[in-house]
């Protein structure tokens, strides 16, 4: 089988990660995978943030769950050592698109190199708020930026969870 549709097959969302920081290497190749995705208008408005400091992932955790309204000391991010913040520009019409895209390729590349990820929402409400905005500024982002998702990674903790079936009659045809 192809390796990408294999690729595409065999990846799944992981939910259990090791403590251990994949290398900068892997980190690097994961991002420049999310380079490459095809971007309304070639925009290219789709920036990625990581995030390999522990205090400030703790900090994340902390405010995603009062986001989710989950438990306290819940971590959603599985214990996943790197997080990807992707964000889009506001001003880009095909902001959640392209950074879906983004997302997608990163967690693919991920998957290739031997790593686990997942996506984690709430990343929008977080860069609403003037903590998470700081991080721009501090970064010398400008422009307006929404968050779009994160993409934890890490080395995968145990077994990789089997695919749920999928379901029939998803998919149509018109000759």
């Amino acid at each position: 089988m192809n390796e990408v549709l294999k690729a595409l097959k065999e990846r799944r969302s992981i939910r259990h990660f090791k403590k251990q920081i994949p290398s900068k290497e892997e980190i690097d190749q994961i991002t420049e995978a999310g380079l490459y995705v095809p971007n309304g208008k070639g925009l290219q408005a789709v920036i990625s943030i990581v995030i390999t400091n522990p205090e400030l992932i703790e900090r994340f955790k902390v405010v995603n769950t009062q986001i989710g309204g989950y438990p306290e000391g819940t971590d959603p991010f599985y214990g996943a050592p790197v997080i990807i913040v992707v964000l889009s520009r506001k001003d880009n019409p095909n902001k959640q698109y392209d950074g879906a895209l983004v997302m997608g390729n990163m967690m693919l590349a991920a998957h290739a190199l031997g790593l686990g990820s997942i996506w984690i929402n709430r990343a929008r409400q977080e860069f609403e708020m003037d903590e998470f905005k700081q991080i721009l500024k501090d970064l010398e982002i400008e422009d307006e930026w929404e968050g779009v998702g994160h993409c934890a990674i890490g080395y995968i903790d145990g077994e990789v969870p089997k695919a749920a079936p999928r379901k029939e009659n998803r998919i149509y045809h018109i000759d």
